[in-house]
C-alpha cells in the first residue's frame, strides 16, 4: 500500500495534471507488509523511526501454543493454515495472520500474535 503525499494526484479544473512538488520524505515511507507462510523460519529486519529495527516473520514452522487446560504453553510444529478471516485468498495460500486458524501437532489453534510485526508466532489451543 503506498501513501499519497498530500493530494497531489488530483488533477488541476483546466484537466492538466498536477505535479508532486517534493518526492516522499523518511518519514512518509510505507513498505509492503510481511505475508507469513508456512516453512523454514526466516526473520526479516526492517529498519524503523531512530535507528530501530522490527524483526518480520516471512516464513515459520512453529509456534508458541497455549492449552487454556493445563495452562501451558508448548512450542509445536506447524502443518498448515486451515483458516483465515482476513482473506480467502490467504487462507488458499496459506499466509499466517492473526486471527488465522493452524493446524499443529497438538490440534487446532488460533494465532493470537502479527508474525509479520512481532517476528514470532503465538496461539491458543482450541477444544
Amino acid at each position: 500500500m503506498v501513501k499519497a503525499v498530500e493530494n497531489l494526484r488530483k488533477k488541476k479544473s483546466t484537466g492538466g495534471k498536477r505535479r508532486p512538488f517534493r518526492g516522499r520524505k523518511a518519514y512518509e515511507k510505507d513498505e509492503y507488509a510481511f505475508e507469513t507462510a508456512v516453512g523454514e523460519t526466516v526473520r526479516a529486519p526492517i529498519r524503523t523511526r531512530g535507528g530501530n529495527w522490527n524483526f518480520g516473520l516471512r516464513y515459520a514452522n512453529k509456534a508458541n501454543v497455549y492449552d487454556p487446560s493445563t495452562s501451558k504453553t508448548v512450542q509445536t510444529e506447524i502443518i498448515r493454515v486451515t483458516a483465515n478471516p482476513a482473506n480467502r485468498e490467504y487462507e488458499r495460500r496459506g499466509v499466517i495472520t492473526r486471527g488465522a486458524t493452524i493446524e499443529t501437532k497438538l490440534g487446532k489453534a488460533k494465532v493470537t500474535s502479527r508474525p509479520s510485526d512481532d517476528g514470532v508466532v503465538n496461539g491458543v489451543l482450541l477444544k
